[in-house]
């Protein structure tokens, strides 16, 4: 530990993030919820086009293009969308401006293991909510429980989602603080609560365009709410780097929002995998949750789970244990390609 740490840093517990392959290293990778394909092909004009002399100029600080074509594909008005470096900068950005330590921050047990570390960089007191035995939400701990509340919906990695009603029932029992509705996975299958935020000024929906729209590469994230929370964001990141988007994720992220025909593509065949993949894994003895996600959640009733990630490692399939409570025998299996799954699941019966 170093001598130069301040009290805040040594307390630190960083987020530790999926493994990445090291350079000469191959894999199949099936362990960050990343898309298995590519971004559309008007994403990668738009950035071809924008590798010119301009790099040399500051980006937009408002990033208005991808703010402009997010408010259009949800209909809000401009100033009720903000756009961030991915959604963890916004998720940050939103623990600084909203959450003080007069008051709790009510997160699931098990959820993105982010918003505990926001917590403490921040010295927030975190009230960590136990999920139900079937690991949904106990939306009516949340309704009772007092504080401020952040949720993933979907969750991860769980990969389970609340009905727009359960979102309901926690703003309404929390009028005066602010809902944080993580939608990062909401586009495999979940609901989202956007249609919600011209109802509710304490609602902050954010969302992120590393999943469905294939540009974890790109960093882009957004959150919309009322006026005053995006007025909030905007102070914070405008504290800390007003150009927190460069000029090529800018027009990347634009692109992407622009087209859904092409996405709406490539979530229905990550869909159609996901849902192939989970029946032959409950064939073949594992419990697997109902995703409503770009990932499964899986356990074996006999095998142990650290032994079949182990056991995948050796043979070039990386996917995600979490040596936490409750969940320290499950796996986290990202949908990859047809091809790509079909390995994993050779693999997992060579293992019977």
């Amino acid at each position: 530990m170093s001598k130069y740490f301040n009290k805040r840093t040594k307390n630190l517990i960083p987020y530790v993030p999926g493994e990445q392959p090291k350079e000469g290293e191959t894999f199949i990778k099936i362990n960050t919820n990343e898309c298995p394909y590519p971004p559309s092909p008007r994403v990668i004009d738009a950035i071809c086009q924008s590798v010119n002399e301009s790099l040399r100029l500051y980006p937009a600080p408002d990033a208005s293009l991808a703010r402009r074509a997010f408010a259009d594909k949800y209909n809000l008005s401009l100033e009720c969308v903000f756009a961030g470096n991915g959604s963890d900068e916004v998720l940050a950005f939103s623990f600084l401006a909203f959450f003080a330590k007069d008051k709790k921050v009510l997160i699931p047990d098990i959820t993105y293991s982010f918003y505990t570390v926001y917590c403490d960089l921040c010295e927030l007191e975190c009230k960590q909510i136990p999920l139900k035995d079937d690991f949904t939400i106990d939306v009516d701990a949340f309704v009772r429980e007092k504080g401020n509340v952040v949720i993933a919906n979907p969750n991860a990695p769980t990969s389970l989602a609340l009905d727009i009603g359960d979102i309901e029932r926690i703003l309404n029992a929390h009028p005066d603080d602010v809902v944080i509705i993580d939608e990062a996975y909401v586009d495999f299958g979940g609901e989202s609560c956007i249609g919600l935020v011209n109802k509710y000024d304490n609602l902050l929906v954010v969302q992120t365009l590393s999943k469905s729209r294939a540009l974890a590469g790109m960093r882009v994230g957004f959150a919309c709410g009322s006026k005053e929370l995006v007025d909030g964001l905007n102070r914070i990141k405008d504290s800390f780097n007003s150009y927190t988007l460069d000029r090529l994720a800018i027009v990347a992220a634009e692109a992407a929002l622009k087209d859904d025909e092409y996405y709406k593509s490539v979530i229905d065949k990550i869909v159609s995998t996901r849902e192939s993949v989970k029946k032959e894994l409950m064939e073949l003895g594992f419990k697997v949750l109902d995703s409503r996600t770009n990932f499964l959640f899986i356990s074996h009733k006999t095998k142990n789970a650290e032994d079949i990630m182990s056991y995948l490692r050796s043979k070039g399939v990386l996917v995600r244990h979490f040596k936490t409570n409750r969940i320290d025998n499950y796996l986290r299996v990202t949908i990859g390609t047809d091809e790509e799954m079909d390995k994993f699941l050779s693999l997992i019966k060579d293992m019977e």
